[in-house]
């Protein structure tokens, strides 16, 4: 059973600079419909795209573009303070990303690591995290080795997601310009991301894996591909850290010819229905998952109410899904039918300058 609507925190990252956003906005959320009402604006941060909050304690992690006072080619991650009765956020300290343009951050089940993701340099790493939610430096930095067909795209590795799995015995990382999920062991005693065996989950060439999800059972993986507007999914073998495909959708429906890049994938808490969105489409792809053999059946299409949904995430009740819709500076809310999946607008369209990452934490 899901857990009942509650008033909860949204914590959007943003692109940063002249005419773009501030940085990481705050915001309380409404239950019932969605409206996000304003609680803060985080200030001095370099593009803190993507966010992580840590599964016990009150912190959250940011990747930034680039390290404050370093060269162009380092990235940082940031570690911040939640107050519990308010949401608001102060920032602790941060480390170096371990390389270029980080664009994604995950936190260890069990509390003790951050794993960040490099687009530009092919790099992941995992940090460890302080008693006192403070970052130290990087205990493990892997580059990542290969390229693709697309000579545009796939010149070289692009690591762009790194997540541990429900278990946290494995860490599982989209590389864009390898067609292929990486797999680790994460070694909690050292802090290291040891090469597993198997070591990946390949896709088809030309793929291009941004991000992953996993399905509440954790028995299945389901994989979003930018660069040519597919939904992969793999069974999972928890105790081996083995990725085996199922099969592959697309994200479109039949009759679209325009340019497309899909973004972000999220799994409901259900584990009924997967959902991928669609940038260039601008729209929320529903599939229904069939929880006896993995495979997805699409299941309809709902347009995000603006340009570019670079993310989108659901809350933990299942009632709400809010999409971030980059270009037209703006979230949307949806509420989701708990039978067939299917979105609904509430109506609620919150102002936010080049959203890129939307996550919830409860009160």
């Amino acid at each position: 059973m899901l857990p009942a609507a509650m008033d909860m925190l949204v914590y959007v990252g943003t692109y940063t600079g002249p005419g773009k956003a501030e940085g990481i906005y705050v915001y309380r959320l409404a239950p019932d419909s969605g409206a996000l009402s304003h609680v803060q604006t985080v200030t001095g941060l370099n593009s803190p795209t993507f966010l992580a909050v840590h599964p016990q304690q009150p912190f959250l992690y940011a990747v930034e573009r680039q390290m404050e006072g370093g060269d162009a080619g380092t990235g940082a991650v940031s570690a911040l303070a939640v107050d519990p009765a308010s949401g608001r956020l102060t920032l602790l300290n941060r480390q170096a990303s371990g390389g270029a343009s980080p664009c994604y951050v995950s936190v260890h089940p069990g509390g003790q690591y951050v794993y960040v993701a490099n687009y530009a340099s092919g790099h992941v790493a995992a940090l460890p995290i302080e008693s006192d939610g403070r970052l130290r430096q990087a205990t493990s930095v892997v580059h990542h080795e290969g390229k693709g067909p697309d000579p545009k795209r796939q010149e070289g590795p692009h690591a762009h997601f790194i997540a541990p799995d429900p278990a946290g015995a494995y860490a599982l990382a989209c590389d864009l310009g390898i067609d292929k999920v990486m797999v680790y062991r994460a070694d909690t005693a050292s802090g290291g991301l040891a090469p597993n065996d198997p070591p990946h989950g390949a896709l088809h060439p030309g793929a291009g894996p941004r991000h992953l999800a996993f399905h509440p059972g954790g028995r299945y993986v389901y994989v979003i591909n930018e660069l040519d507007s597919t939904l992969s999914a793999f069974a999972y073998d928890p105790r081996r850290g083995a990725l085996d495909l199922i099969h592959t959708v697309s994200t479109l429906p039949s009759g679209f010819s325009g340019t497309n890049h899909p973004a972000q994938v999220v799994v409901h808490p259900s584990g009924r229905f997967v959902y991928g969105s669609n940038r260039g489409h601008d729209s929320i792809a529903v599939f229904a998952i069939d929880e006896a053999t993995g495979r997805v059946t699409p299941a309809g299409h709902a347009s995000t109410g603006g340009h570019n949904p670079r993310n989108f995430n659901v809350d933990p009740s299942g009632t709400l899904l809010l999409a971030a819709n980059q270009d037209t500076d703006n979230v949307v809310a949806f509420q989701i039918d708990p039978d067939a999946g299917t979105l609904t607008p509430t109506g609620e369209v919150t102002q936010t300058p080049a959203p890129v990452c939307v996550v919830f934490r409860a009160l």
